[in-house]
């Protein structure tokens, strides 16, 4: 296994760091942190700056504002690091090293070869790739036979043989199947060293010590795994709550109290207008009482507005920070489908591809509003199985029936959105029935407000897709009897996830998810797991 020696003095230190987006849009501002020897995981919403973070702090990006400090080896994991890699050893960045051991043993090795050769590159490349749960495959294996979750490995493996003493993840676990997960997870409680890792995975951050949120007024420190950051957050949105409230009621008393000072001046003036035209007073004494009363006016007004100013200003800071804290909200419309109607059938599906079989023969039904799960390690075919069943792809043999006019797919890719076009534009094609209004709403409870709403998809980061395909899907007249679900945890932050658990559990239609995340598969109430088995070479 490798584990590092870990150097004592290796740290990390932010001093007032402020990120901002390539367009200059700040993130998170005044940010001061140190980081060594312990496990922190870094949470917030999609686009608040995580993997921005991990960037600056390996060095790839410089900061918009204040210092960054290394000391140590800090390597950095991110998501698709391995794309594009033609074969096992570019994947995992040895190919120079292997080309130099290959013409060493070819005998056509130069002077720099033979000073430069690793000969400890077979051990240490086998043992990275057994540390993530992956085979010791030939590095000149074609990197594109690897799946999506082993092409993750790939990236983690890489990070270790740089043998750092500070790893740098940046959503590890996304498209792993459960062993994978089971590697990261066993990688992460063993490394002796510094992990800094940015992931919405609640069985990882359970593993951590301490968990940072990061929110566009900086950032929040909480001690423990993801148990305790949980408790933390829910308290803290009870107090900022209790904040709103007590300043609404500042608000409303300083409108009280303007209106009875009001009232009080229109009596007082009322009062005086009546001695002025009884007479009975010189007139010198009356216009010096007017001329007292407009100063009272001024001074009644001005007070007034300091008091609601102060109260407005208050109550404006404390609903900023529960529109910071309070998760978005996601509902899904009623389906009406029937316990006894039948949603969709599978028989004897069988699918090949370049002669060799993919899927089955496998078959299934759903029945009212099940929630069944399709499982299996990554390569079994779960994401085939949606192609064929929404009839993207064409099987071998076999059958599909069902009411395919009322199914919705929601892939990792989102691929029923047009890129080209803007978020609001997608959902006025998705919903031609709705007013304007209607879809400004419905979007603005997925935080796609104003401009947000008018992004082109091809912008939005995976977490915003995801968003904005579940937006479009909340917001239609008709909604789906069956909604197949491929990985629809992967990119979205940990408050989406939450709510959108608790939509799928309230939703009355069927459900056919593909998921690694048990906590998930569990809280949306799946009653029957399908598995499938990686086909046979």
């Amino acid at each position: 296994m490798l584990l590092p020696v870990f150097a004592m003095s290796a740290s990390i230190t932010l001093s007032s760091l402020s990120l901002a987006t390539p367009d200059a849009r700040p993130l998170v501002a005044d940010l001061t942190l140190a980081f060594g020897a312990e496990r922190t995981g870094i949470v917030g919403r999609n686009g608040c700056g995580k993997s921005t973070l991990l960037h600056v702090l390996s060095g790839a990006l410089a900061p918009a504002a204040g210092e960054v400090s290394v000391t140590g080896k800090i390597a950095l994991m991110e998501q698709h690091a391995c794309a594009g890699a033609a074969t096992i050893a570019k994947a995992l960045g040895v190919e120079d090293a292997q080309a130099c051991l290959a013409r060493i043993l070819d005998g056509t090795a130069s002077d720099a070869d033979l000073d430069h050769a690793d000969w400890t590159l077979e051990s240490r490349v086998e043992a990275a790739l057994a540390q993530v749960g992956l085979p010791a495959w030939p590095l000149d294996r074609p990197a594109a036979a690897a799946s999506g979750g082993q092409r993750t490995r790939l990236a983690i493996a890489r990070m270790l043989l740089a043998e750092p003493d500070i790893l740098l993840l940046d959503e590890p676990t996304n498209n792993l199947d459960a062993d994978g997960r089971a590697a990261i997870l066993s990688l992460i409680e063993n490394w002796s060293g510094g992990i800094i890792v940015a992931s919405h995975d609640r069985d990882l951050l359970e593993c951590m010590d301490r968990i940072v949120e990061l929110t566009p007024v900086g950032a929040t420190v909480t001690g423990g795994g993801w148990t305790a950051f949980a408790e933390a957050r829910a308290a803290r949105l009870a107090r900022v709550e209790a904040e709103a409230e007590r300043a609404e009621a500042g608000v409303r008393q300083a409108r009280a109290a303007a209106r009875q000072r009001s009232e009080r001046k229109a009596r007082s003036d009322r009062a005086g207008r009546q001695v002025r035209a009884s007479g009975g007073q010189p007139k010198i004494l009356l216009d010096a009482r007017k001329n007292r009363a407009e100063g009272s006016d001024s001074r009644v007004a001005r007070m007034s507005a300091r008091q609601l100013e102060t109260a407005g200003a208050e109550y404006d800071a404390a609903r900023e920070k529960v529109e910071i804290v309070t998760p978005l909200s996601i509902d899904l419309p009623a389906s009406g489908l029937a316990a006894s109607q039948s949603v969709l059938s599978v028989r004897d599906l069988v699918f090949s591809r370049d002669g060799r079989r993919i899927v089955g023969p496998l078959s299934f039904e759903i029945t009212g509003p099940e929630r069944i799960a399709l499982a299996g390690p990554n390569g079994s075919g779960k994401s085939t199985v949606f192609d064929l069943v929404t009839g993207r792809q064409q099987p071998d043999s076999g059958a599909v029936s069902g009411r395919h006019e009322r199914f919705a797919l929601l892939d990792q890719a989102v691929t029923f959105l047009e890129p080209a076009l803007s978020v609001a534009a997608n959902a006025r094609r998705l919903n031609p029935k709705l007013s304007e209004n209607a879809v400004r709403a419905a979007l603005a409870r997925y935080a796609f407000r104003a401009e947000a709403a008018e992004k082109p998809v091809s912008v939005l980061s995976g977490g915003e897709r995801m968003r904005a395909g579940l937006a479009c899907l909340a917001c239609a007249a008709e909604a789906p009897q069956l909604l197949i679900l491929d990985e629809p945890t992967n990119h979205i932050d940990l408050e989406a996830v939450e709510l959108l658990e608790q939509a799928l559990a309230g939703y009355d239609g069927a459900i056919l998810v593909a998921s690694h995340d048990t906590r998930f598969l569990d809280a949306i109430g799946v009653s029957r797991t399908i598995t499938l088995e990686v086909p046979a070479a």
